[in-house]
């Protein structure tokens, strides 16, 4: 018995001793005070001004090439991939939200499936992606809720109201919690998925280091590449249709 609890004890120690330089949680670069608390710029802030950068400068450039194009020759080059993302993304909101109220969410969908996708895939490149921050995933979940709210009182009205009473008075607690579990539901699982994900790479290079090359590439592939557009694509999509079960019945 003793023999196997040094044994333990040993693996214990080892573990320890390999992981003990690692970090799982958001690292602070710089601090300053604002009217009295101190603030920190962390990884998720550098990311973020990064990949905002990036989305920037991709739009500026697209903004020169369409203004340049000549609209009768045929597009070729960047303009090529300009008219993929845009027909692509005309695509997912038509066919969730349909021909006549797709359209007029374009830009907040287009722009969040962008960021997401981008924060979500970070990791290749060495980041630690902003996403496995519920700092960052929350937030978004939010707008997304407010415009859920904002289209439901909208086109529903009253109706809005009535709805958290039915089918019958008493069922007006439970619908009310529904109503104010959307954001959270929705941060979570975008959060639990990317941290997920970063916590086992950081595990895998931490415990193996030198022995780390080369063949974790295959779990960048799924952990980052696969995984990180399908909770892009989840996050806009149950956007798209939240807000579309709140409007898709006014004609």
């Amino acid at each position: 018995m003793s023999v196997l609890t040094q044994s333990t004890q040993g693996v214990w120690l080892m573990l320890s001793d390999s992981t003990s330089d690692l970090s799982f949680f958001v690292e602070g670069y710089a601090k300053f005070n604002l009217f009295g608390q101190t603030l920190y710029i962390t990884t998720t802030h550098v990311c973020m001004s990064i990949i905002f950068a990036a989305l920037v400068i991709f739009a500026v450039i697209a903004n020169r090439v369409i203004r340049k194009a000549d609209p009768q020759k045929p597009p070729k080059g960047f303009l090529n991939v300009i008219e993929l993302i845009v027909e692509s993304a005309d695509n997912m909101l038509i066919g969730a939200m349909g021909e006549k109220h797709g359209p007029r969410f374009a830009n907040y969908v287009t722009s969040l499936f962008a960021f997401l996708l981008l924060c979500n895939l970070s990791g290749l490149v060495g980041f630690r992606p902003p996403t496995a921050d519920f700092g960052v995933t929350f937030p978004l979940a939010l707008i997304t809720w407010v415009l859920i709210q904002y289209n439901g009182i909208k086109y529903q009205k009253w109706g809005k109201l009535k709805g958290l009473f039915e089918p019958m008075f008493l069922f007006f607690p439970i619908n009310v919690i529904s109503e104010f579990s959307t954001p959270v539901s929705m941060s979570l699982r975008l959060f639990g998925n990317l941290f997920s994900g970063t916590l086992m790479m950081a595990l895998v290079y931490g415990l193996l280091k030198v022995f780390a090359i080369g063949w974790p590439a295959f779990l960048h592939v799924y952990l980052d590449v696969f995984a990180g557009a399908l909770q892009a694509y989840v996050f806009v999509m149950l956007t798209m249709v939240f807000i579309y079960n709140q409007i898709g019945e006014e004609d």
